[in-house]
């Protein structure tokens, strides 16, 4: 049997990419469908396996192939953070069919897909936060991700969001310095005065309702303007970043030199360089490492394609076969979806 293709697989909270390429690099098949993390089933890991097998096998059916045509597959799957949770999902991979795969957390697929080295390290801050570390001999390191302060995970649109209510509460209550942040986040959760702000506040982390983005913009308008509070939240969020960056860096073989991919939409899409430039010199001064950081402008399901073609080739894609994979995959993802 002619083994000549790969799967890649972007496993998120709320949707999932399958991709069928092959060895030359080529584009055949996409599926985009529903999440099928296992934190977000009743049973777990069993829909888990349910809907990642139903779906590679329509991908290999309707392209008339098999797994036995199927040469590696690489998973970059959201909930993939605790050793006990990938040893789970490593099983359901391997019941599927796969021999050669690799799998991990969703951040390693930044590495991927931003570095022509594939290696280094992906900084995620998007609605989470999340570090993830391959080094130059392929040892990989998750630092965070489990959205717990126990581990740093104190970035992202949801943990800033929240960082901006305490700020307004702390200037009402706490001796907190007055701040910028409070007439337009009043305005903005329609909360007609401080009596009721903590009543509203906690509706809306409890029902995660709070409008996180434009939270977000409030703070960062309010740091352009040197609000002291929204100042402070960009530099509590900055260093903790830094400290899970350098973390990864540290407790990996890297050499002297570090691709460290930006990903996610706090990063990528940024209100205001604050965030960026002060991380920057945190991680200038906890290291000696030259960092050469990269904003992920592609899909990261780039880099499940890509890792799937490195395993299978026994090395990473040349630039040639990479800039096709990530045409592919981005213009793939530029298609809208069906309404």
């Amino acid at each position: 049997m002619d083994k000549s293709y790969i799967v890649g697989v972007d496993g998120g909270n709320s949707k999932t990419d399958y991709f069928l390429f092959d060895l030359q690099g080529k584009f055949i098949d996409h599926i985009h469908t529903g999440t099928c993390s296992h934190e977000r089933f009743p049973d777990g890991y069993t829909s888990s396996y349910k809907i990642m097998n139903e779906n590679i096998q329509l991908l290999l059916d309707r392209n008339h192939l098999t797994m036995d045509h199927v040469t590696a597959g690489a998973f970059g799957l959201a909930g993939a953070d605790l050793p006990a949770q990938k040893a789970q999902l490593n099983a359901v991979v391997e019941r599927i069919g796969f021999t050669e795969y690799a799998l991990d957390n969703d951040s390693f697929l930044g590495i991927k897909a931003g570095s022509e080295l594939g290696y280094g390290v992906c900084s995620i801050n998007g609605s989470g936060t999340v570090t993830g570390g391959i080094s130059p001999s392929g040892r990989r390191l998750q630092v965070g991700g489990v959205g717990s302060e126990l581990s740093g995970d104190e970035a992202g649109g949801y943990f800033l969001a929240r960082k901006v209510l305490r700020a307004i509460y702390d200037s009402f209550y706490r001796m907190g310095p007055k701040t910028s942040m409070t007439e337009p986040v009043m305005e903005l959760l329609q909360i007609p005065d401080k009596s009721v702000f903590i009543e509203h506040a906690m509706n809306g982390v409890l029902n995660r309702s709070l409008p996180n983005t434009k939270l977000m913009r409030i703070m960062f308008a309010a740091a352009d303007s040197g609000d002291q509070a929204a100042l402070e939240i960009i530099n509590h969020s900055a260093r903790q970043l830094s400290y899970s960056t350098i973390g990864c860096i540290h407790n990996l073989d890297f050499e002297s030199d570090v691709d460290v991919i930006l990903a996610g939409s706090v990063w990528v899409k940024a209100e205001s360089p604050l965030l960026l430039d002060q991380y920057k010199t945190y991680i200038a001064s906890l290291t000696d490492h030259e960092c050469h950081f990269k904003l992920l402008h592609v899909p990261p399901a780039t880099g499940a394609v890509l890792w799937a073609l490195e395993l299978a080739l026994g090395q990473p894609a040349d630039l040639i076969m990479r800039r096709r994979i990530i045409e592919a995959v981005d213009s793939i993802h530029r298609i809208p979806s069906p309404a």
